[in-house]
């Protein structure tokens, strides 16, 4: 069996525009429609997220800030 590369654990986080992070949504949106495989690419790594991901919305509040956020977990 041949030896699985090893990743290195990240969090990246990246800023949009509002017209940027719409059109991203929408593709998200649509291949989540079409059971297809969504494609991006986030701070120069690319990410290909399987079509039987699991699609849940977080949210976190403290003191001063909200936090919202969108995510996709699948099995590697």
């Amino acid at each position: 069996m041949p030896k699985q590369k090893k990743r290195p654990e990240r969090d990246i986080e990246k800023h949009y525009t509002q017209p940027q992070f719409v059109t991203k949504l929408r593709r998200l949106a649509d291949c989540i429609k079409q059971g297809k495989r969504f494609r991006i690419e986030v701070a120069g790594e690319r990410i290909s997220i399987p079509p039987d991901a699991v699609f849940n919305i977080e949210r976190e509040r403290g003191l001063s800030m909200e936090d919202v956020a969108f995510q996709s977990k699948w099995t590697i």
